[in-house]
């Protein structure tokens, strides 16, 4: 599994030390709406775009699929209907896959505070899900939590998925070079390990290929528009399939 060069997709030393202030301040602690099929906030601002054209699920079975993580995937500043759970099951539908996402996404939510409504959210289900996505840990970095504390977190909660035999996907997270050598090598070591050991989906990091590129960004500059959110749905969404599939 490739270990991303985080100068790629960070910006640079000193704008990454402002961004993890300004969004350490709580720019990423908007709350969310959490209901199924994705949809972020109904008037966060910015918002751009409108929502996604969702095609109408295909023949065969339902694949029900609960997306749990932070902001990037509540659909912070993106109008509702234009989250990343909704672009993937988009996706999915188009390409034939009978998927429905519930999207559990809570902006500002750390590892620990994921850790904490992660059986309730798979208690409220309608029924075991057939995959989790799973994204945390980009609150965890911008509040300088320590790396044993978000694997330990991580951890619990994969091994509750496994208990109830949901496979996973993750989507990583990375630290900015300004955190230093040994903090980013703890974290960002994460969840290639994990992925390892409990043999799921993994797509690095979400914002490969997004992330100081201001076409793909909002003006905060951690999170994607609406254009950046498909640029990722593109990526991850082979994975999700792959991952379906083998359940």
């Amino acid at each position: 599994m490739e270990i991303f060069a985080l100068e790629r997709y960070w910006p640079s030393y000193a704008a990454a030390a402002v961004l993890l202030q300004a969004l350490a301040l709580g720019g990423c602690d908007r709350p969310a709406d959490t209901g199924a099929g994705g949809g972020g906030p109904a008037a966060s601002s910015p918002v751009d775009g409108t929502a996604i054209a969702m095609p109408p699920a295909p023949a065969g079975p339902q694949r029900l699929i609960l997306a749990f993580g932070d902001s990037l995937y509540a659909g912070y500043g993106v109008a509702r209907g234009h989250s990343l759970p909704d672009a993937i099951q988009a996706r999915l539908r188009t390409s034939g896959v009978n998927a429905t996402f519930v999207n559990a996404g809570v902006s500002g939510d750390t590892s620990a505070a994921g850790r904490q409504r992660f059986v309730f959210a798979l208690d409220g289900m309608t029924r075991k899900p057939d995959l989790i996505l799973l994204g945390l840990g980009g609150n965890d970095v911008l509040r300088q939590i320590s790396p044993a504390e978000t694997r330990a977190n991580l951890t619990a909660m994969l091994d509750e998925a496994r208990r109830r035999g949901i496979p996973v996907v993750l989507t990583g997270m990375r630290a900015p070079p300004n955190l230093g050598p040994d903090y980013r090598q703890a974290f960002d070591s994460i969840w290639p390990d994990l992925a390892r050991t409990y043999d799921a989906g993994l797509y690095p990091f979400i914002l490969d290929g997004v992330i100081g590129d201001t076409a793909l960004m909002q003006q905060d500059r951690f999170h994607p528009n609406t254009r950046g959110i498909d640029r990722i749905a593109v990526r991850v969404t082979p994975i999700v399939a792959r991952q379906l599939d083998k359940s």
